[in-house]
């Protein structure tokens, strides 16, 4: 049987015309009956949903049966009934059965009782079989395809930035560092150092952990353009928010002021959440009843209300009037940890928030600076559960200005002379922003932890599959 003869499980379910012949192949996830009839629930990953496929034992064999298990994968042909049981509106008599590849019913993991999230992540090989995986993978490919219908559909070209860098121009944290030098023989100077000039690249490279930079480049000769690629962070960080390998959305858009920049983010949350909610109604509902009967509220509750816009400054005062005990002490200057975010969401303004003019000492070199010497253009945008799932800013346009912080900051000139050209050649007045890839998917999925948000995590000391 070729897969030319195939129909996915969700075509059959959805629009399958009865008393017509089907074929379809997938993985088993259960099987039962007895000596006369067997029902097995089969999968192919297009949808949450199983069909049933319904086994007469007059015209098959125990033997033919007998490597139809939890986990082997099958291809059947029959014809496309009515179900007379709930929850499904057709079913499949089959005539013909292949066993495509069998699974060995004393070892296969994967066997029908509940699973800790712990445990699937040290089978991640074969989570994905999983109905909960399964959601959150289909629910992450159609956010990854949102994105770039969004920003195509607004005319933003999409950029390719580099994985592999010569410099921490974001100061964004430890970075991962490529080489291909001997590490048991390594090139000296002669004051002992590395020689880098050695290396492949004639210098020290590292893996990137943002695309930004070299996509204001393409904004200021483009207009509006987006990034959307892996980024790489080498921080110790054991948290349920933190891996070391994610994806970041990253658009850059001349002419776009602070506002224009909130604008945007707001819009763009929105889209997402709304695509989400109208193609991937079926493994929502199965999320929301499995693990957070809240999720599908929330989805909605950001949709239909106006995010508040409030300064830093304004935010501080609310938290410091706050009757709340905080882990991590509040002032005027403080970097507001994720508790401080969700008081300002969930119980103070009840509704998503940006934050803007953050003191400019917590934020990076390129943000523009306001005219009080003290706050920066930057923008946050906290979510429910989550806290900051958006940062961006209004960059620094002006060449002296952006000059004068990169010395401030002790970063070299020589690692950013490309970066302060665009302001010496045609500056625009110009912003942009960040969005986690992961923590978006946290938010639609309901997930708590980020490791089960992307297919195979690359955490401290876990590099595996």
């Amino acid at each position: 049987m070729r897969n030319s003869e195939r129909t996915k499980v969700k075509l059959l379910l959805h629009s399958g015309v009865v008393g017509t012949e089907v074929a379809a192949m997938g993985w088993v996830r259960t099987k039962r009956g007895n000596k006369n009839v067997a029902f097995v629930a089969l999968n192919d990953g297009s949808t949450i949903h199983n069909i049933q496929v319904v086994f007469d034992m007059t015209r098959f064999t125990e033997e033919q049966l007998k490597g139809v298990t939890t986990g082997a994968c099958i291809a059947v042909k029959g014809l496309l009934v009515d179900s007379p049981g709930s929850g499904q509106r057709v079913e499949i008599q089959a005539n013909y059965l292949e066993v495509l590849g069998e699974a060995d019913a004393t070892t296969y993991p994967l066997q029908k009782k509940g699973h800790s999230m712990e445990f699937l992540r040290e089978i991640a090989h074969l989570r994905p079989r999983t109905n909960t995986f399964g959601a959150v993978l289909r629910i992450r490919h159609a956010m990854a395809y949102a994105i770039h219908k969004y920003f195509n559909d607004k005319g933003f070209f999409y950029i390719h930035s580099p994985i592999i860098t010569g410099s921490d121009a974001e100061g964004a944290g430890a970075m991962f560092r490529v080489t291909t030098l001997d590490l048991d023989n390594l090139p000296r100077t002669e004051d002992g150092k590395i020689d880098w000039n050695e290396d492949f690249f004639g210098k020290e490279a590292k893996l990137t952990v943002s695309g930004q930079l070299e996509a204001e480049l393409g904004a200021l000769a483009l207009s509006e353009v987006y990034t959307f690629g892996p980024t790489f962070r080498a921080e110790n960080s054991n948290t349920p928010r933190h891996l070391a390998e994610f994806w970041m959305i990253e658009p850059e858009m001349a002419f776009y002021d602070i506002q224009d920049n909130m604008d945007l983010a707001e819009d763009f949350l929105k889209y997402l959440i709304r695509y989400a909610l109208e193609h991937c109604a079926d493994d929502l509902e199965f999320l929301n009843k499995m693990y957070d009967n809240e999720l599908i509220d929330r989805l909605k509750f950001v949709i239909e209300n106006p995010f508040e816009r409030l300064p830093y400054t304004k935010a501080i005062e609310i938290l410091e009037a706050a009757n709340q005990k905080w882990e991590f002490p509040v002032f005027w200057g403080a970097d507001l940890q994720s508790e401080h975010e969700r008081y300002l969401v969930e119980k103070h303004f009840k509704k998503p928030v940006i934050l803007t003019d953050y003191p400019k000492e917590i934020k990076a070199f390129y943000m523009k600076q306001n005219d009080d010497g003290k706050t920066v253009r930057a923008m946050d945008v906290l979510f429910p559960k989550i806290g900051e799932i958006i940062g961006g800013s209004q960059r620094e346009e002006v060449y002296d200005k952006l000059l004068n912080r990169i010395h401030e900051l002790h970063i070299p000139e020589k690692d950013v002379w490309w970066y302060l050209e665009t302001r010496k050649f045609g500056s625009a007045p110009h912003s942009g922003f960040g969005l986690g890839f992961e923590r978006l998917l946290l938010f639609v999925t309901g997930m708590t932890n980020i490791r089960d948000v992307i297919p195979f995590p690359r955490t401290p000391k876990n590099c595996e599959f």
